[in-house]
């Protein structure tokens, strides 16, 4: 018998919404631990800031501009590599269990795997996995959480926030008590919701399993992502009233905007309600009129969202115990990206190619049994950039295989020493878009203390424009330093780094098959 590994992921979660981050609003004691006992990457930087393209980093190792996945809406070839096909080719049992999304939801003509199992009643094999079990936000679509969902529990279907208006669009309909958009009350039962559905299925799957099997389960909830509408009967948990507002929200309009029009073109754009460049954005939502009411109701209601998560990680762990697996279990624990949750006035994502979106919580406790487990490893905390593109060579290495040629990250470092020694300098981001007739291309390297973005030229840029922080100066990151003389040789430095390290775009870019 080997190290089993449990992959945990949520979609659309801030580094701040764990205590051990420094959160104070949600209490997430399992994941705590989990970093109290492991290894904490205080700079974990995704590829991507939108879900298919980073799930689609986290499955194969590679960079979107390499596996093709340039936005959502845009479905990972069949025949795309995948570290689940490594694992089970080794022997390990494998399993996806709550949200995939490395194909669009939206897919009315049945064109994807992902979106058949349910409807056929199967679970799979799909992309090395031979357990596909899957779920999203509410209960709409062709998954296995809405199809049992229907099935079982009818009256529950419409008690979930609609996420399209009549039109299809996003829905920018409002809800709860500020009428912020996309927050909702959920009359659901909590144990009917995703959250919890997504760990019974996941305690189910293992129990299926003999003692002795080796294991690969990549345990995915849907939530925080918005919808803001967890369980009613859950939101007492914590009073909007008393959440503080975030540090990245500037209260005064006018000094809000004088940082947003220093920010490239398409930041006063959105904030204006003039371009939306992600589909999942509410086009007929400005977000101008975001209320700090509205605010601290949405970061209450998506710190409830967290902390169901944590309780059903802790239920998960508390099977795999059961089973008298926990000391053979790696635990690895992050998100596809992060919440724009009312910094510079903003909410949900896009190009913006800061901390709310691009710092993610990352947390890896290696088994008991793994024998790493020493003071100066671990408990650590890594400081050094890390990307998600290193998440597919860390299961080989707990599996004890080699990395597949394919892959183009490194396994995760264990401390800023191994980092060091290792090479882990810098990360690099990615953004393409083409939605509503207008076009954004960025390009971003996180190195040392700086996060810097270059423009390119599309229908929003003419390839001048870009962002330059200082985080060790500026870790809020509302002044823009690109167009600063006294920082020109820093930012010729860090584009200079990032074109020599950037693979290159695949062009034409694939086409678009649904908007999500």
């Amino acid at each position: 018998m080997g190290r089993k590994i449990l992959f945990v992921t949520t979609d659309q979660q801030r580094f701040d919404t764990l205590g051990c981050n420094g959160g104070t609003v949600a209490r997430t004691p399992v994941v705590d631990a989990l970093a109290a006992h492991g290894i904490r990457y205080e700079r974990a930087v995704p590829q991507s800031v939108v879900c298919m393209p980073s799930r689609s980093t986290m499955l194969t190792g590679q960079s979107p501009s390499t596996h093709g996945v340039w936005m959502n809406g845009v479905a990972l070839p069949e025949t795309a590599p995948s570290v689940a096909e490594v694992l089970a080719a080794a022997g390990y049992r494998t399993a996806i269990i709550g949200k995939p999304h490395f194909e669009p939801f939206l897919d009315a003509f049945a064109r994807f795997a992902e979106n058949g199992f349910a409807r056929a009643g199967t679970f799979g094999p799909h992309r090395g996995f031979e357990h596909f079990e899957s779920a999203t936000h509410g209960a709409a679509g062709p998954l296995h959480y809405a199809r049992w969902l229907n099935a079982t529990h009818p009256e529950a279907v419409d008690m979930y926030y609609p996420v399209l208006d009549s039109s299809l669009e996003v829905n920018a309909m409002g809800g709860g008590d500020n009428g912020a958009p996309q927050a909702w009350c959920n009359n659901i039962p909590r144990e009917w919701y995703h959250t919890d559905w997504v760990a019974d299925r996941t305690i189910s799957w293992l129990d299926s399993l003999p003692v002795e099997d080796d294991w690969f389960c990549w345990m995915s909830f849907p939530d925080p992502h918005h919808p803001w509408d967890p369980p009613a009967s859950e939101v007492g948990r914590i009073d909007w009233r008393e959440v503080p507002l975030p540090a990245g929200y500037i209260e005064k309009a006018t000094e809000r905007e004088r940082v947003l029009d220093a920010k490239p073109r398409h930041w006063r754009a959105w904030y204006d309600g003039r371009m939306v460049s992600n589909y999942e954005a509410p086009m007929h939502w400005v977000p101008a009129t975001l209320t700090a009411d509205q605010l601290r109701e949405v970061t209450a209601l998506n710190a409830v969202e967290c902390e169901l998560i944590d309780e059903a990680i802790g239920r998960v762990l508390a099977a795999i115990a059961a089973r008298g697996q926990g000391d053979d279990v790696d635990i690895i624990f992050t998100t596809d990206h992060g919440e724009l949750g009312g910094d510079f006035g903003l909410m949900f994502k896009g190009p913006y190619h800061v901390d709310a979106l691009m710092r993610l919580p990352l947390i890896w406790r290696p088994a008991a049994s793994a024998g790493i487990g020493g003071a100066d490893i671990t408990p650590a905390t890594v400081t050094r950039p890390v990307g998600l593109i290193d998440l597919a060579p860390t299961f080989c290495k707990i599996a004890g295989l080699a990395s597949a040629p394919w892959m183009e990250g490194k396994a995760l470092p264990v401390s800023d020493a191994d980092a060091d020694e290792r090479g882990f300098e810098r990360v690099l981001t990615e953004w393409d878009s083409e939605l509503f007739g207008v076009g954004v291309h960025l390009r971003t390297i996180t190195r040392e203390s700086w996060v810097c973005t270059t423009c390119l030229p599309g229908s929003a840029h003419d390839g001048t424009e870009g962002e330059l922080y200082n985080l060790a100066e500026d870790p809020l990151q509302q002044a823009n330093r690109w167009d600063d003389p006294q920082y020109a040789t820093v930012r010729a430095d860090l584009l200079a780094d990032l074109w020599n390290h950037q693979s290159p775009s695949k062009l034409p870019l694939r086409s678009v098959e649904a908007p999500v």
